[in-house]
C-alpha cells in the first residue's frame, strides 16, 4: 500500500519510488492518473484499475499474483489508499489469503493539518472523515461533535463545504483550523470561530474550490483539564451555597484565585 503526494509532486518519498520500481505491477484507482504520475518520475510499470466499483472482484487476480511470486503495489489518486480512497478490501482479502501488507507511509492531509494547529500531541483526537451528505443527518452529526471534548478531524470536498460550514455554525466559538488545497500551489489555512466558517468561505469565490480538511479544536474547558476541574467544583458549590461562599470554598480546595473564580460563579449563573 504506497502512499502518493496528496498535490506537491516533491512529497513522494524515496522509499514510495523504489518500491515503485521494484514491483511487477501496480494496480491503482485510476490507470491514466497513475500513468501519468509515474511519468513524471520516469518510472513505467503495467497497470491494473481496482476502484470503488470493481475492487471486490479485482482482489482475487491480483491475489493468485502474489501468490505466485509478484509483486504488486497499489495506489490511489492521492494521499494513502485505503483510508478514505480505495484499498481498504483488497487489504482484507490479501490478508485473508495469508499475504503479507506493507504500508509505505507517506503524505497525510490530516498530520499536515495537526501539525499546525497549535494542538499537542496530549489532546485526544477524534478522526471523522467525511459527515453524511444529507441534511437531517449532518446537522444530527454536528450535533454530536458539539458534545465531544476531543479534537475532530473532517474531510469536505468543494460542492459540500458551504453545506458542512452551515452545520458547523451551531459550535459557535469552538476554534476550527481549515486546510483547503493542502501542498498544492494555493494552499491556505486559517484557525477562527466556526460561526465565522461559512461567511469567511464567501469572501472569496476562490475558496470554494479544493479539497478540505478540517480540525476542531476541543472546546475551552476541554482543553484544560485542571481548568475544567476547577469549574465542575465550582458548578457543584453553586448549586448548594450562596455565590461568595461558593467561591470561596473553591478556592481553598483548588487554589484558583478568588477573583477569577467569581467572575467564573457569576457567568455560570447567567447560563
Amino acid at each position: 500500500m504506497v502512499a502518493t503526494p496528496i498535490g506537491n509532486l516533491a512529497d513522494i518519498s524515496l522509499r514510495a519510488l523504489f518500491v515503485l520500481g521494484l514491483v511487477d505491477v501496480i494496480a491503482c484507482e485510476d490507470t491514466r492518473h497513475t500513468r501519468s504520475l509515474l511519468k513524471q518520475y520516469g518510472l513505467e510499470k503495467p497497470l491494473r484499475a481496482v476502484h470503488e466499483h470493481n475492487e471486490a472482484e479485482s482482489a482475487g487476480p491480483i491475489i493468485a499474483q502474489l501468490l505466485s511470486g509478484q509483486r504488486v503495489a497499489y495506489v490511489s489518486d492521492a494521499g494513502t489508499p485505503g483510508v478514505s480512497d480505495p484499498g481498504a478490501r483488497l487489504v482484507a482479502a490479501a490478508r485473508s489469503a495469508g499475504v503479507q501488507v506493507i504500508p509505505i507511509p507517506g503524505a497525510s492531509s490530516v498530520t499536515a493539518l495537526l501539525s499546525v494547529s497549535g494542538l499537542t500531541g496530549q489532546t485526544p483526537t477524534v478522526i471523522a472523515g467525511f459527515m453524511p451528505t444529507r441534511a437531517g443527518e449532518r446537522e444530527k452529526a454536528c450535533q454530536t461533535l458539539a458534545e465531544q471534548d476531543a479534537a475532530v478531524v473532517l474531510m469536505e470536498a468543494p460542492h459540500r463545504i458551504e453545506s458542512l460550514a452551515q452545520a458547523l455554525s451551531s459550535l459557535g466559538q469552538r476554534k476550527v483550523t481549515v486546510g483547503r488545497e493542502l501542498t498544492k500551489q494555493f494552499e491556505e489555512i486559517v484557525t477562527l470561530p466556526a460561526e465565522d466558517l461559512a461567511a469567511w468561505l464567501q469572501q472569496d469565490p476562490h475558496r470554494l474550490r479544493g479539497e478540505f480538511v478540517l480540525l476542531i479544536h476541543p472546546r475551552a474547558e476541554a482543553a484544560d483539564p485542571a481548568a475544567a476541574q476547577v469549574q465542575r467544583v465550582l458548578t457543584l458549590l453553586l448549586a448548594e451555597l450562596p455565590l461568595k461562599t461558593a467561591v470561596r470554598v473553591t478556592a481553598e480546595i483548588t487554589g484558583a484565585p478568588r477573583n477569577e473564580l467569581y467572575q467564573l460563579a457569576l457567568a455560570l449563573q447567567k447560563r
